[in-house]
């Protein structure tokens, strides 16, 4: 439950884009609902209280000190991504080396492989039209218009 819980919140998190299925307190809600769900399951208190208040920081505080971030100071938001991301690296090296290389290569595919082949993909893009499209007036309306 706590998977699709996350998922949702993935789907439904407010990334910028005018959408009609972006819901920010939905999302925010399925995010600590599966943080209830997993923390409920820990054996004291203290790291159910722990689990709560951390998920809470991450999925409500973060991205709300993310997005002033970006918008008083571009160059800082950067940094702190790239700080982020490579010091979540390092915890997971810790763990485990190939968990670690599994994640570098996530990160690069998404943040430079991707955008390459859509930049790519755009130049093979075609645009075809059939009685779907709306229709196009080719007449001279100005006579009808006295």
């Amino acid at each position: 439950m706590s998977v699709f819980m996350l998922l949702g919140h993935l789907i439904f998190f407010d990334y910028g884009a005018n959408a009609a299925i972006v819901s920010s307190t939905l999302s925010l809600n399925m995010a600590i609902f599966a943080s209830v769900c997993l923390a409920s399951r820990l054996p004291r208190a203290l790291h159910t209280f722990a689990t709560v208040t951390f998920a809470i920081q991450i999925f409500a505080l973060w991205p709300m000190l993310q997005k002033k971030l970006k918008a008083r100071t571009p160059c800082c938001y950067v940094g702190v991504t790239l700080l982020f991301a490579l010091a979540a690296l390092a915890g997971l090296l810790t763990l485990s080396g190939v968990a670690a290389l599994l994640f570098s290569l996530l990160l690069v595919s998404i943040s430079f492989l991707c955008p390459y082949c859509l930049l790519r993909l755009q130049l093979h893009k075609d645009n075809i039209h059939g009685p779907w499209d709306e229709a196009e007036i080719k007449d001279d309306l100005s006579k009808f218009l006295m």
